[in-house]
């Protein structure tokens, strides 16, 4: 740990977040859902898939907007979690051209303990961190997050004036 903090001061912040990032992929990966078939990127998709459908309904283009991927991925990955029995999709009632996604009983059992482990990694994320500093944190990372999008929006907006 102390060589990451010698060198953080030489390494600039998208650096830092990617290595955050990966550790906790890593960790996700490995903890979040046992022995179960499910590559990474399945897991963090049945993951949210299974926290996002507890106040709301849940589409492809919902996953693809979260997880940054295009269509094609979005319907491979589906494909095998509805092989696999862990998703199914269902006619949307407001829209029937639309599929809603929803979890199988089989999904739904690890709920649980996905639940668990979010609480777990949150806990050990924040470990030693004043509250004031882990709420600063969240502020700047959000603002970050807006940065780079409205970045995208101008590049998307300039991209369509050169035509």
């Amino acid at each position: 740990m102390q060589d990451i903090e010698d060198k953080e001061r030489y390494i600039n912040t998208g650096r830092l977040i990617h290595i955050l990032s990966n550790q906790m992929k890593r960790r996700n990966a490995s903890e979040a859902v046992g022995d179960d078939g499910l590559t990474t990127m399945q897991k963090h998709v049945l993951k949210h898939i299974l926290l996002e459908t507890m106040h709301r309904e849940v589409y492809q283009k919902d996953i693809e907007e979260e997880f940054r991927i295009r269509k094609s991925t979005a319907t491979g990955i589906l494909q095998l979690m509805e092989k696999n029995g862990f998703i199914s999709r269902e006619s949307s009632k407001k829209d029937a051209r639309l599929k809603r996604i929803v979890p199988t009983p089989k999904a739904e059992a690890l709920r649980p303990e996905i639940l668990e482990h979010i609480r777990d990694t949150e806990k050990r994320l924040i470990q030693g961190i004043d509250q004031e500093d882990v709420k600063i944190c969240r502020k700047v990372l959000v603002q970050m997050i807006q940065n780079l999008a409205e970045n995208k929006t101008e590049n998307k907006e300039e991209d369509e004036n050169d035509e």
